[in-house]
């Protein structure tokens, strides 16, 4: 079996879930991680800034995700992006709602043409030996609500997993997501189905799973800055006890770890420039931590970096 039942899975989000920030989660809580989307053409082009989004997590299941909209460049690109990086799985992005993805043919947008996302998926599947699994939404807009027959047609073609967002493309990440499509697609299929929107506690985790009936959960931007999320959720829907959030001072020490996997991956310039955000997200929700998010907005040396973290653990708690 590809994913073990109840299991957790990280987002895949652009700009968020790089190599240092999945390493983390991935270690934390043995989530299943998937890279940020990585265009198939840039692949084939063979462009240097796309092929390191493509590094794999030393820890837990990890797969690639590419987008694209032509079954022979999605291939090829498919087999180079396994080949470098020895990911345990190959995800084609059909859910990406944004619109200079969308207004190319890419991502959702692939929902208004099942049939060209099925050859996707079987071109892609002939040329890889690993699993293939596709990312999708409830449909297009409320008019266009497709996801039991897409994701019907997605196994047929190959897909051994489906992971739907229980929204349409046309509402983005707004209003509340739609959990009994996700029970319909789990009931019309027989691969793996993850489920995936409004996951933010180990609560929604287990009322998901008591709806949908799906095969594993996926958590996105309630990640940001709080890896322990998904380990919450793991052992909710392990009927285990739910481990408390650790004390900030250990956050803190999560976070440099983050960081500096960054620089190790990134290098130095880079990796302050992201850290900016990423600190700040480890910062939401503790008291008088304005003073020092002006000071994160502001980072640009790992100095600053470690800096801001002693005087944090030294007078926030």
């Amino acid at each position: 079996m590809l994913f073990e039942t109840g299991k957790v899975f990280l987002a895949p989000m652009a700009g968020v879930t790089d190599w240092a920030f999945r390493t983390i989660c991935a270690e934390l809580s043995d989530c299943v991680t998937v890279t940020e989307m990585v265009s198939s053409r840039a692949l084939v082009y063979r462009d240097k800034k796309s092929m390191r989004l493509l590094r794999k997590t030393a820890a837990g299941t990890c797969g690639v995700q590419i987008f694209g909209n032509e079954p022979t460049v999605m291939a090829e690109a498919a087999a180079f992006a396994l080949e470098l990086s020895g990911a345990d799985f190959v995800d084609i992005n059909m859910g990406c709602p944004m619109p200079k993805i969308v207004n190319n043919g890419d991502g959702s947008a692939l929902m208004k043409d099942p049939e060209l996302a099925a050859r996707i998926v079987e071109a892609v599947k002939n040329a890889v030996p690993v699993p293939v699994t596709v990312k999708m939404r409830k449909g297009w807009d409320k008019g266009s609500v497709n996801a039991v027959s897409f994701a019907c047609a997605m196994e047929q073609a190959g897909a051994q997993a489906v992971a739907v967002h229980g929204r349409t493309k046309t509402m983005l990440y707004s209003g509340t997501a739609d959990w009994d499509i996700i029970h319909d697609v789990k009931q019309a299929v027989r691969i793996p189905v993850i489920a995936n929107g409004d996951i933010f506690t180990p609560e929604n985790a287990i009322a998901c799973k008591e709806r949908t009936g799906a095969d594993g959960f996926m958590l996105g931007r309630t990640t940001f800055g709080d890896p322990w999320t998904l380990l919450q959720a793991q052992a909710a829907l392990r009927c285990e006890p739910i481990p408390e959030r650790p004390p900030l001072c250990d956050r803190v020490d999560t976070a440099m770890r983050q960081f500096h996997l960054a620089e190790q991956d990134k290098g130095e310039n880079i990796a302050c420039l992201e850290a900016r955000k990423h600190f700040a997200w480890y910062l939401r929700g503790v008291p008088y931590s304005g003073y020092y998010k002006e000071k994160i907005s502001a980072i640009a040396t790992m100095q600053d970096v470690e800096a801001i973290a002693e005087g944090i653990k030294k007078d926030l708690r």
